[in-house]
């Protein structure tokens, strides 16, 4: 089956872009980004000796932003230089090599080398290639999916995924303790020691038409936390207000996403964050996010110690793997 890929759409395309990219009027970044104001979202400390204050912190930004970026997170900047390497010398591999690792046609599973991720909308499509493989835990690693060629690749991902246990059991845990619970029970109710670690690699080639495309459409995401690194090419956007707005980030930061679990466990105190990927004319972007997601088998809904009669639940109780089919094709929860 043949697939085009965008990379090499994206070789082939000087001035213009195939129809199918150009987005509608009310999503093309050239129309609908509110120009020369940056959003500064906010950075949190991770390793400030004031707990309450990082508490506070997490909370806020978690209330009201649904998106934030952690620094002195305490993973080396060389770990995560040596991530973004191998992940940028495989996307420059031949297309043949790369197809080596394409998701098997017809395969349930996200993970492999791809293009297409959910059901389109009137067609459309988004200027970005993917490669999906977990990373933890080990019993749910599928390595036909983890390229061979750089031959560091695998080593440079298991150092990552070492470092990353520290970052995400602090984050759940201040989350936690956020919403008056005990620390330990963000965790536990989107799976626990049994919690997934999804990495994504996202390739978004220069693109002669940035106004009118878009690297990955306005979405949330469906897991409980996304932590992403981007290179130094900026394209992350945020809905504000109803508004589109460049973020700006530091380099070397973790940007945080709020997943749509954590808004679900939380009943809504909590906001998983709307935002959408553009592209450069000049030069490619690509991130590198983790999203921690629960087993697919795992229910996951409002914590009961958040439910009262004063606070009905917000959101229905059901397997992972159901709220992903619904998202991924567009069904109502």
């Amino acid at each position: 089956m043949e697939v085009d890929r965008v990379q090499e759409i994206a070789n082939l395309s000087k001035e213009s872009i195939p129809e199918e990219f150009i987005r509608t009027t009310n999503e093309q970044p050239g129309l609908t980004t509110v120009q020369g104001t940056v959003l500064e979202f906010p950075v949190i400390n991770l390793s400030d000796p004031d707990e309450n204050k990082v508490l506070q912190a997490v909370m806020d930004a978690s209330r009201n932003w649904g998106m934030f970026q952690v620094v002195n997170h305490a993973i080396p900047d060389e770990t995560i230089r040596k991530l973004q390497e191998v992940g940028k010398v495989f996307f420059e591999l031949p297309q043949e090599e790369k197809e080596v690792y394409a998701k098997p046609h017809g395969s349930q599973s996200i993970e492999g080398y791809g293009t297409k991720l959910q059901r389109e909308v009137e067609g459309k499509k988004a200027w970005v290639d993917h490669l999906f493989h977990k990373i933890w835990p080990s019993s749910e690693i599928s390595y036909q999916f983890w390229p061979k060629n750089p031959p560091s690749y695998r080593e440079a991902n298991e150092e990552y995924t070492k470092h990353m246990h520290g970052v995400v059991d602090k984050l759940f845990r201040y989350l936690s303790l956020g919403l008056g619970l005990e620390g330990h029970e963000m965790k536990e109710a989107v799976g626990g020691e049994n919690l997934v670690y999804l990495l994504k690699i996202n390739y978004y080639p220069p693109c002669p038409r940035p106004d009118l495309a878009l690297g990955v459409p306005a979405h949330t995401d469906m897991s409980a936390i996304t932590i992403l690194v981007p290179n130094d090419v900026q394209g992350l956007q945020a809905c504000r207000d109803d508004r589109w707005y460049d973020v700006k980030y530091i380099p070397n930061a973790l940007i945080i996403h709020i997943g749509d679990q954590v808004e679900i466990v939380s009943n809504g105190k909590y906001k998983s964050v709307l935002h959408r990927s553009t592209v450069n004319k000049e030069e490619t972007r690509i991130s590198w996010p983790v999203f921690l997601e629960p087993p697919l088998d795992l229910e996951v809904g409002p914590h009961p110690k958040l439910i009262n009669e004063a606070n009905p639940p917000k959101f229905k109780t059901k397997k992972y793997s159901e709220y992903c089919y619904c998202k991924l094709n567009k069904i109502p929860q």
